[in-house]
Order: structure tokens, then C-alpha cells, then sequence
């Protein structure tokens, strides 16, 4: 078994630059089982919002964190797993609750394809620079509200202007808040495992 970190490249997203080992699949699938549990804990960090059914939590941090660091395709089965756990029952998603009635179910939709969009964008160098970061997370946040808003919509029979009050506006500050730690985690994550590459 090697233990050489793998160079930095151009494609590469962070959990490439793991070292180098002789059973790839069973690192993926370890990879794509943390970020599921990772996320799920992330989900337990939980404020509720007063007037709304969805509390600002940490999940949504996690499953863009998980989609860059991962890249598209393990931040998609990370996020997949995540999501069909918690709709059989396991108490994961946000305030320990979990199956198919939920009216925050379509965010935990949106943070799938945004997992995988940013993924995506991180193998094109979306996280390696301050600018770049932020319009990867900015989209990422905009991929979320894309369809957990409108399924909060529906879910609970609102309308689309009072989904959009209860489930975008209160999240705007703290989703500016996790795309500033990102823009400086990520970039500086690639900056020394530069060095070391």
C-alpha cells in the first residue's frame, strides 16, 4: 500500500489528493458513507425559525462541503444515500425526523443536485480560489431554494410568495455566513495540500 499523496491536478477535487491506495472502490464507498453521516449529523444542528416548518441547520453546509470536497459523482451518492436512509426511517434529517411527510423534504432533494452540480464545479476549479468558491456556493444555495421552496409550497398548500418567506428569507444571512467559511476553507485547503502535492 502507498501512502504518497497523489499531485495536485487539473480535474481533481480534494478527496483525490487522498494518498494512494490499492482498493479505490472500498475508499469511495467509505468517502460516500461519511458524507451521508456527515450530513446527517450536520442536520442536527438545528435552529427552528419562528413562522416556518424548516429550521437553519447545518445540512446544507455539509452537502455542499461534501459535493466540492467529493466531486459530483460521490457527492451524488453521498446526498442519495442520505436521502433514502432518512425517507425509510432513520432519524437524520433536520430535528431528528425522517420519512417521506415532511414539508423540508424538497430541500434535502435540492441538496442532492446541488451536490452534484458543485461537484461538477469543483473538478473545473470552482473551489480553488476566493471568487470562484463563492459563485459555486452561491449556485449550490440557489439549486436548494430551486426546489425546496416550491415543495414547501405544495407540501403545505402555501402560496409560492409565502414559501418564499418562510422558507427562503430567513436563511439568506446565515447561507451568506457557510458560503464565507467555504471561500476560505476550501481555497485554503487546496493552497496546503498544494504545497504538499
Amino acid at each position: 500500500m502507498s501512502t504518497a499523496a497523489a499531485p495536485v491536478r487539473s480535474g481533481a477535487v480534494l478527496a483525490d489528493l487522498l494518498p494512494a491506495v490499492r482498493h479505490r472502490y472500498a475508499v469511495d464507498a467509505a468517502l460516500v458513507l461519511g458524507g451521508a453521516a456527515l450530513t446527517g449529523i450536520a442536520a442536527q444542528i438545528a435552529v427552528p425559525v419562528p413562522g416556518s416548518p424548516v429550521p437553519v441547520t447545518g445540512q446544507t453546509f455539509a452537502a455542499l462541503l461534501i459535493g466540492t470536497a467529493l466531486g459530483a459523482r460521490r457527492g451524488f451518492l453521498s446526498l442519495a444515500l442520505y436521502a433514502l436512509v432518512g425517507m425509510a426511517g432513520m432519524p437524520w434529517f433536520a430535528e431528528s425526523t425522517s420519512g417521506w411527510a415532511m414539508p423540508s423534504l424538497g430541500y434535502v432533494f435540492g441538496m442532492l443536485l446541488a451536490a452534484t452540480v458543485v461537484g461538477a464545479l469543483a473538478r473545473r476549479g470552482g473551489d480553488r480560489s476566493v471568487p470562484r468558491t463563492a459563485g459555486t456556493m452561491i449556485l449550490g444555495s440557489a439549486i436548494i431554494y430551486a426546489i425546496g421552496v416550491p415543495y414547501l409550497a405544495l407540501s403545505t398548500g402555501m402560496s409560492l410568495s409565502a414559501a418564499v418567506a418562510a422558507g427562503l428569507t430567513p436563511f439568506l444571512i446565515g447561507d451568506a455566513l457557510k458560503a464565507a467559511l467555504a471561500m476560505g476553507a476550501l481555497p485554503a485547503a487546496w493552497k496546503i495540500l498544494g504545497r504538499r502535492g
